[in-house]
């Protein structure tokens, strides 16, 4: 052959392709990405087994909601003098209905009708007895009375007006204490207090 490929002497030479310099950066640059890549997850892995550092602890976890500072709210309950209760006897112990009803007037509410209770009622009752009121009584007026007569069972009807009913029954004994009566009208008008803790 002739030109740059002359031949001479008894030895041939042997032939190399160009090598291709392009695959070679392009092997080098794949190296580096997935050894930069496997370093960024064993420090990841670091920081999930050792707390996170001094700075993630700190802030603390991004997804939880740190409580409210706003106080919690009052819910507006009427008074006990404008609370209007019947006070009903559907036991068979007499004088049953004036002692409750003296005992709930010291107490600041407000005595409508005293004596036996109605036939739908008399000596059928046999808890400690029953708060009755119309159906806008039920988160307000019933929930100021149901403080001074725990046990008792709550209903609403379709009653005009505003009064209430206590129906006393067989296993009445008294009235809540009266301490522990205004700790509870106190709480029920402060209402649900939010929680301390944060909310996740």
């Amino acid at each position: 052959m002739g030109g740059k490929y002359r031949i001479t002497g008894d030895k041939y030479p042997h032939m190399r392709r160009p090598r291709k310099r392009g695959r070679l950066v392009a092997v080098i640059v794949a190296s580096a990405a997935v050894l930069g890549l496997l370093g960024w997850g064993s420090l990841q892995l670091f920081d999930v087994f050792s707390g996170g550092g001094t700075a993630t602890a700190a802030a603390g976890p991004k997804h939880c909601a740190r409580p409210s500072a706003e106080p919690a709210r009052v819910t507006k309950l009427p008074a006990p003098k404008a609370v209007k209760v019947n006070v009903l006897n559907a036991t068979t112990r007499s004088g049953l209905a004036k002692e409750t009803a003296d005992e709930l007037k010291k107490r600041g509410f407000t005595i409508g009708e005293v004596g036996n209770a109605p036939a739908a009622y008399d000596k059928k009752v046999k808890t400690a007895g029953l708060l009755i009121g119309p159906k806008s009584a039920a988160d307000s007026s019933l929930k100021v009375l149901g403080t001074q007569f725990a046990g008792a069972g709550t209903r609403t009807d379709a009653r005009k007006g505003a009064a209430l009913d206590l129906v006393i029954g067989d296993g009445f004994t008294k009235l809540t204490a009266p301490g522990t009566a205004e700790k509870a009208l106190a709480a029920l008008q402060r209402g649900p207090a939010e929680s301390a803790k944060p909310k996740c």
